[in-house]
């Protein structure tokens, strides 16, 4: 067993049986690097977003489906839908995630695409729900992502809502103790200059996101319940800037009591000079570098990554009998 009174070796921390949590900003790069260690390396991509469309709202989401078909007032596919003659479907992937977004939608006037007060407040509470499920999940896709599939590493490509969704500052609380259990938490941090993209590429095409409702509130309450004469897209287009700012310290205590703290320009820098995919060593190596050199400063992180080792220890013991 890895001794707590030594810091392990950069070797010794690739050889692991990982599982990490990435932590951060919709749109910083979580499911860009998930996607490259899944196509290029052992490494189990578990998608947050993925689990909560197929799992926990795959049926109001085909139920949102047939009533907008039904809308439509077509007999033709009304009888086939009654019938049964028909089978609807989402075509939901890790790369496509359109159908859970459409779904949870955007508060504004129905006419315009948008969602009335209630509907979007019903769909931001279950979303919450499903995303607090799909937490409280990896511990059971961490097991199966070694015996199905026989990946011995994990990363978890959490929602940006996951400091949401959470106490970021007890660890009994269940999505905390869920991911500390047997991850490592990594807290990707980008710098001004990323977060300046980040907010364009928001402005230029918001998205649907959960929004925590200390946040959100203030803003509906002035707002009409029927969303009559709002622009779906101009309600959202501010609302990043400020999310973002909401959610800094969230995220900050969560790194600060149960995990890590990396650079997106650490943690993203080009290879040699050349702008490429991180492979699973040099994604190890990055990480190692941030963990122990924090570990070193702080007892907190020196906890952190000693219960870490621990859990990768015991996953290595109950792996034995597969091998």
């Amino acid at each position: 067993m890895i001794g707590l009174n030594k810091m392990i070796s950069k070797t010794e921390f690739r050889k692991l049986h990982h599982a990490i949590t990435l932590l951060g900003m919709s749109g910083v790069g979580k499911t860009m690097l998930s996607t490259s260690l899944r196509n290029s390396a052992n490494w189990f991509h578990y998608s947050a977003d993925y689990r909560i469309g197929t799992r926990y709202l795959s049926e109001h989401i085909l139920d949102n489906v047939k009533f907008k078909i039904m809308q439509m007032r077509d007999p033709f596919v009304a009888n086939l839908l009654r019938s049964d003659s028909i089978y609807i479907n989402h075509n939901i992937s890790v790369d496509n995630l359109e159908p859970v977004s459409t779904f949870l939608g955007i508060y504004g006037d129905p006419k315009f695409g948008g969602l009335d007060k209630a509907t979007f407040i019903e769909r931001q509470e279950l979303y919450r729900w499903a995303e607090v499920e799909s937490m409280k999940d990896t511990a059971n896709f961490i097991s199966k992502s070694w015996q199905i599939y026989g990946c011995s590493n994990f990363i978890n490509d959490a929602s940006g809502s996951l400091c949401e969704i959470c106490n970021p500052d007890a660890p009994d609380d269940p999505v905390i103790r869920a991911l500390t259990s047997d991850t490592l938490i990594l807290y990707i941090l980008p710098n001004s200059t990323y977060e300046e993209d980040l907010k364009s590429r928001a402005s230029t095409n918001p998205k649907p996101l959960f929004y925590n409702p200390k946040f959100i509130s203030p803003k509906l309450a002035i707002q009409p319940d029927n969303g009559a004469g709002v622009e779906p897209i101009e309600f959202a287009r501010p609302l990043f800037p400020e999310l973002l700012e909401f959610r800094k310290p969230r995220y900050k205590s969560i790194a600060n009591n149960f995990g890590f703290t990396i650079l997106s320009e650490e943690l993203f820098q080009p290879l040699d000079g050349v702008d490429a995919s991180l492979n699973s060593n040099t994604f190890l190596d990055r990480v190692y570098a941030i963990v122990t050199e924090q570990a070193g400063k702080s007892d907190n992180a020196m906890s952190n990554l000693a219960k870490y080792l621990i859990a990768c220890e015991s996953r290595k013991k109950s792996r034995k009998k597969y091998l």
